[in-house]
């Protein structure tokens, strides 16, 4: 696995963010940056949650918080349906492809040619039960998947297996919306580690079984951010005891969690890759990529002091209210998001997009099909 402390790759990432690098009025026509151009990547097929969705959501409620201002303040000055300042990872590494950004399945007249997010906000890995109350989209990954298929039988024609030699599937992160539900439920650690993440890292990987049938040949599957060190969890779920926090002051506990999660995935797709020896399944490491944030954000430009607070947001050690949320009139938002990796307390900023990004792209670019 990618570590932060490899200088070679650290020298390699700075590079590489310096291309993503755009002054703010030019944040709207990004580039070719190319990193990906070797693989030959002409589609992106997304799936997962609102660090992935760019506007799925907000088709299926115009009303969602992440469809309000100040959200996408720092892209288009206005909000886009991604819950964000600005951009998403998956933004950044379909321009490192060198392909537009994705549009939302949902939106039916939209271009599809180079792909398509299906990715929802408050999806979750397994299915939503008819009489759930608590869930935000009943859009969960196996009703993505679905979507998928119908796309594949009716609105693309040349999406039969054997045509997806040069596109990438990227599913998830899924998972969390179903760990943070069992959290806010008042369920352990413990019990969510033995009873509920088998089912669910096994919903993932039937979706992954699923694009593998419809003929994916290269896929990231990502793992969990470390849960511990995002300010709705610190602010939730706070403790009196120094122990339960780690040198970056993330809940100890919630990280074991991610990790827990992350290891586990990771055997499963050991597992599949043994069973399907001509697809490439990387995993894609999201917890590795946060802490190399935190470790090196100072010398990413992000402000040391903030990196655990949110940007949009109001009261308490960590800018955020429950009730009181970004979007919410009269909560401010910070004078500069580009020196916060959280923009409000539960999504990040476009800054923190664009370097995890960067991460990621050099983590697994070696990993898939780049032959030309």
């Amino acid at each position: 696995m990618a570590s932060s402390s490899n200088a070679g790759l650290f020298q390699l990432l700075i590079i590489f963010c310096s291309m993503f690098y755009l002054p703010q009025a030019q944040e709207t026509t990004l580039p070719d940056i190319g990193l990906l151009k070797s693989c030959n990547i002409d589609k992106i097929y997304q799936f997962g949650a609102s660090k992935s969705d760019t506007g799925n959501r907000r088709i299926e409620n115009p009303l969602d918080t992440c469809n309000m201002h100040p959200y996408g303040q720092s892209f288009l000055k206005e909000p886009t349906g991604r819950c964000s300042d600005g951009l998403l990872m998956i933004d950044y590494i379909a321009s490192a492809a060198g392909i537009p950004f994705l549009n939302p399945y949902l939106n039916f007249t939209a271009n599809f040619s180079h792909g398509v997010n299906f990715a929802v906000g408050g999806s979750t890995a397994l299915p939503v039960k008819k009489n759930a109350t608590d869930s935000a989209t009943r859009s969960s990954l196996q009703v993505q998947v679905n979507w998928m298929y119908n796309f594949f039988g009716s609105l693309c024609n040349s999406c039969s297996p054997g045509n997806h030699k040069k596109t990438l599937f990227i599913v998830g992160e899924s998972g969390n919306n179903d760990y943070t539900s069992a959290l806010f439920q008042g369920k352990s650690v413990e019990e969510i580690k033995h009873k509920l993440m088998p089912q669910v890292v096994q919903s993932i990987m039937h979706a992954v079984t699923n694009v593998i049938s419809a003929g994916a040949v290269q896929i990231i599957v990502p793992g969990q951010f470390p849960l511990g060190c995002f300010p709705i969890y610190l602010t939730v779920f706070p403790s009196n005891s120094t122990t339960a926090y780690d040198k970056h002051k993330c809940l100890t506990a919630l990280n074991d969690l991610a990790e827990a999660h992350n290891n586990y995935l990771q055997q499963a797709i050991s597992t599949l890759k043994t069973q399907n020896p001509n697809t490439k399944i990387v995993y894609g490491d999201y917890y590795n990529a946060f802490q190399w944030l935190l470790n090196n954000a100072p010398h990413l430009g992000l402000d040391a002091e903030s990196t655990l607070k949110a940007c949009c947001g109001i009261g308490g050690r960590y800018n955020l209210n429950s009730t009181q949320r970004c979007g919410s009139p009269s909560v401010p938002v910070c004078p500069d998001p580009d020196r916060h990796i959280s923009w409000d307390g539960v999504h990040l900023t476009q800054k923190a997009n664009r370097l995890i990004a960067t991460w990621l792209v050099a983590d697994f670019l070696p990993m898939i099909d780049c032959k030309k």
